[in-house]
């Protein structure tokens, strides 16, 4: 369990590097085209760095309250199998299925084969943990079922934010490096910002997504009595703990807009 753990936690922090490492380097590049090399480290750690950090914590957070609760068994001995399929019966949605997937945490919902899949760390485990992940992917499958709106929205801006977040960086470059050369390609900067920006609305359309469904959640383990009134308290925090990081998704995505919004300003204004 313990080699386990190391191994989950040394994944999260090198895929975190990874990103660093990358916008970093890109930082590094607009910094040049801007000629204002020595904003690199303020403009990146006024900006930037505090969001990093505080998406870094709500993984670690994330990951401690689940090991934290994943000791704490139900009294009932259901599993987060269990659990799901009584809040699907619970709400009409019998042919959705459940299965297992390998890993910790990478419980999902996939809505185009009408599917939940429990990681192994949830299907067979009896934990007030597993317990509230279990509901909450059964919560969109709820959802779905119900045509929530949110979840439409976020889906209907899938392939836009795919074709932008492929653009955006070297637009970006591109408007920034003709800029001030007598043409307008400076607004094709802008441009590269706004297609940045609809990653940024992605991630502010998952956030309601992901907070009904930890509250149908709730209400489900609640109403159809899977757990106990004082068993609920782990569920619930290991809910709260898992929005943190669709929060900090948030603010990384919100920050770095700001940061290129910010350069290119700069750079528009001194050509």
């Amino acid at each position: 369990m313990i080699c386990l753990i190391f191994s989950i936690s040394f994944i999260i922090f090198y895929i975190l590097f990874l990103a660093y490492n990358f916008f970093w380097r890109s930082i590094l590049i607009i910094d040049y085209l801007t000629g204002d090399e020595r904003n690199v480290y303020y403009s990146y750690v006024v900006y930037v760095l505090p969001a990093v950090l505080f998406a870094m914590w709500a993984s670690s957070h994330v990951n401690s309250t689940f090991r934290r609760y994943s000791t704490q068994y139900s009294m009932r001995n259901m599993t987060g199998y269990d659990a799901a399929r009584r809040v699907l019966d619970a709400n009409g949605l019998y042919s959705v299925r459940i299965e297992r997937v390998s890993g910790s945490l990478t419980d999902h919902y996939d809505p185009r084969n009408n599917v939940i899949r429990l990681s192994d760390s949830v299907y067979h485990q009896t934990s007030t943990a597993a317990i509230g992940v279990a509901a909450h992917e059964a919560g969109h499958a709820i959802q779905y079922a119900q045509n929530y709106a949110p979840i439409r929205l976020r889906n209907a801006i899938i392939p836009v934010t795919n074709l932008g977040s492929k653009l955006a960086m070297p637009l970006i470059l591109i408007g920034l490096l003709f800029a001030g050369s007598g043409s307008s390609m400076g607004t094709l900067a802008y441009v590269g910002v706004a297609c940045f920006g609809l990653s940024t609305l992605f991630q502010l359309f998952t956030l309601p997504t992901e907070f009904d469904a930890s509250r149908r959640a709730i209400r489900a383990i609640e109403t159809c009595g899977i757990l106990t009134s004082d068993e609920i308290y782990g569920s619930k925090k290991v809910l709260t703990a898992a929005a943190l990081t669709y929060v900090a998704a948030l603010a990384v995505s919100l920050m770095q807009l700001f940061r290129l919004l910010t350069i290119v300003n700069r750079r528009n204004n001194h050509s």
